[in-house]
């Protein structure tokens, strides 16, 4: 149960640092309550130490990224793309970033379109969506995904969604697992990837993951030693194939916690190629080639 240092890492949630990464969050402070200290630079401060995401004077953010990659065996990284950064870091270091975009489907027109067009022109292969940080609020299984639905499945890309209680201060219900269900049921096709943990449903997750055969699990925003008991349980037994690693460099967690703790993660041998890399290479399509 030794973790493998020679596989090659896919992390599908990455970004690069920022001098004044405050600003990032603006859009989320129009809807939080209860704001404190711990959370005026994060609105999700209170839940991390050491937030690695600032740069010293004259440090490139793209370079950062990349050298602590490099560093600690991530090769492939997942970011937003249609960025300044996330072009450079592309044309600079081909290979090692894949894109995806954030979207909202409140404008269900524009988010449709903007999903369609970031797929011409950066080959995107992800939709991802925060359904407790759109405003107003969207849950899972609410009509105004459905566009966004048959979108991906249209491009054969996947979605990620968040799941479960919301870091930032603000309702979570619309990120209820019990959620994704329906849209299982609705779209059998779509390959649908759940992020952020899905606590305190994670054993529910687990049971719509025996069901569904499009449905998956990454850990991001976990720290390592806090990966849910149920979903290493799973991973280890009927779920090898349904889990898969994501990070959250520089939001909240570096990569040497992230690394430093992974080899405390009790995963069986079988599980640990298929979780750092193939299993991501497999629902994303991506070409790279596998460990396994």
């Amino acid at each position: 149960m030794t973790m493998p240092t020679d596989i090659g890492a896919i992390d599908l949630m990455i970004g690069f640092p920022k001098a004044d990464a405050s600003k990032t969050y603006d859009y989320l402070r129009q809807t939080t309550h209860a704001e404190d200290d711990s959370t005026k630079e994060f609105p999700a401060g209170y839940m991390f130490k050491d937030v690695p995401n600032r740069l010293d004077e004259g440090d490139d953010g793209v370079e950062v990224t990349v050298a602590e990659m490099d560093k600690w065996g991530v090769d492939i990284g997942m970011v937003g793309a249609g960025t300044e950064a996330t072009a450079r870091a592309m044309k600079d270091h081909p290979g090692r970033f894949i894109g995806s975009v954030e979207i909202d489907p409140n404008d269900i027109t524009g988010a449709v379109r903007t999903i369609r067009r970031m797929k011409d022109e950066h080959d995107i292969k992800a939709v991802t969506t925060f359904p407790a940080g759109c405003n107003p609020q969207v849950p899972v299984d609410d009509r105004r995904y459905y566009p966004i639905y048959q979108t991906c499945i249209d491009l054969d890309i996947p979605i990620v969604s968040n799941a479960g209680i919301a870091g930032p201060r603000f309702p979570s219900a619309c990120q209820d697992v019990m959620l994704f269900d329906q849209v299982c049921y609705d779209f059998p096709e779509l390959r649908i990837v759940m992020r952020h943990g899905a606590e305190p449903w994670e054993a529910l997750a687990v049971k719509l993951m025996l069901k569904w055969p499009n449905l998956y699990y990454m850990p991001s925003a976990f720290a390592p030693k806090h990966y849910p008991k149920a979903i290493v349980d799973y991973a280890n037994t009927r779920g090898a194939d349904k889990i898969m690693y994501a990070g959250y460099y520089p939001m909240g967690l570096s990569l040497e916690r992230i690394f430093t703790e992974m080899p405390n993660v009790p995963f069986r041998d079988h599980v640990w190629p298929r979780f750092l890399r193939d299993n991501a290479i497999r629902v994303f399509k991506l070409d790279a080639a596998p460990a396994s």
